[in-house]
């Protein structure tokens, strides 16, 4: 009898590749498994790891007697996160385990001081809402700017950076619906409620740029404070100048301390954010609504691409109900607004 070709030769067979570790969850760990340098491979990353901890967990043991560094870092401190998912990418493209592993130590870090920004905290209610902006001296448009800021329903209004021969143009904008107003130097305050005992507060800057006033609400009376601290820079043969701010938050708080009423507001531009150790003779004595009440982290400067929350909106015996950004101006700042229960 004649077999066939491939019968007899067994070529007709195929014989099956030998198994591998497949490309599954499970063929993943078998690979890693079975590379020796997994754990050795990715000591630079793992090192940049336990660093972006450090400067995340001990931001304000940075000095800042060189270029005031450590407020620079806590002015931005919520975008040291970015560079986790950054090192994820590497560290998975090193395949290493050791990188991955010290991965977890920023992320809870960054968790655990961020991550309450991340959900909605805005509630209902409340008894009065509250708005602060910086125009900007530039503005062209003072009236449409008061406007936009009016157009929050806020019942009390602070602005900040008001040049004198602009002054007018927001009150007549907002003459209309807020009958109470002052205006401080280059700071004002407009309500639906009287104000009084309204004066402007020594900051150490050698003119107006604060201002105090009572505000007698339905619900009982409130201290109002208006603040515009001085601005900072970043400027390469100093860093982060930023002395005269941190004098006048000194002196706004001070102020603060000194209030007769139990229940205040503070309003206004600080040029610094709360993680911001300058800020802390005022940041200490009060909370943030946007940290309390906000949904995000309400970053208010530049307008064009937020990246810092300068401008801020902080009370004490007052219970934040809500706290969001407004539409833009034509400032290079965000108006913010806050709603409060007294």
């Amino acid at each position: 009898m004649v077999q066939a070709y491939g019968a007899d030769t067994g070529n007709d067979r195929t014989d099956p590749e030998p198994a591998g570790p497949g490309s599954g969850p499970r063929g993943l760990r078998a690979r890693l498994a079975g590379d020796p340098g997994i754990w050795r491979r990715g000591i630079v990353l793992a090192c940049c790891s336990v660093l972006l901890t450090l400067v995340l967990a001990f931001h304000s043991k940075i000095p800042n007697t060189i270029g005031n560094l450590g407020s620079l870092s806590e002015t931005f401190l919520p975008w040291f996160g970015l560079l986790v998912p950054l090192l994820l990418v590497l560290a998975l493209v090193r395949r290493s385990a050791t990188a991955l592993v010290a991965l977890l130590l920023p992320a809870v870090v960054w968790l655990n001081a961020f991550g309450g920004l991340l959900t909605d905290k805005t509630g209902t209610g409340g008894d009065l809402t509250v708005a602060t902006h910086n125009v900007n001296a530039d503005n062209p448009d003072p009236a449409d700017t008061a406007r936009k800021v009016a157009a929050s329903g806020a019942d009390v209004i602070a602005l900040e950076e008001l040049p004198t021969g602009k002054v007018a143009a927001y009150e007549k904008a907002l003459a209309d619906s807020y009958p109470h107003h002052s205006v401080q130097g280059t700071v004002g305050l407009w309500s639906k409620y009287p104000l009084h005992a309204t004066r402007p507060v020594d900051i150490k800057m050698g003119w107006t740029r604060a201002m105090r006033s009572t505000v007698t609400t339905p619900k009982g009376e409130v201290a109002v404070y208006v603040a515009h601290l001085p601005s900072v820079r970043v400027k390469l043969h100093a860093g982060f100048t930023a002395n005269q701010r941190d004098d006048s938050a000194d002196a706004l708080g001070e102020a603060i301390a000194d209030e007769r009423l139990d229940r205040v507001i503070v309003l206004g531009d600080l040029n610094g954010t709360m993680n911001d150790r300058a800020l802390t003779a005022v940041t200490s004595q009060l909370r943030s609504t946007q940290g309390a009440a906000g949904n995000g982290f309400g970053f208010s400067w530049p307008a064009s691409f937020p990246m810092a929350r300068i401008d801020q909106i902080l009370v004490r015996d007052v219970e934040p109900v809500s706290s969001w950004t407004l539409e833009r101006t034509e400032s290079d700042h965000l108006p913010i607004a806050a709603r409060v229960k007294l």
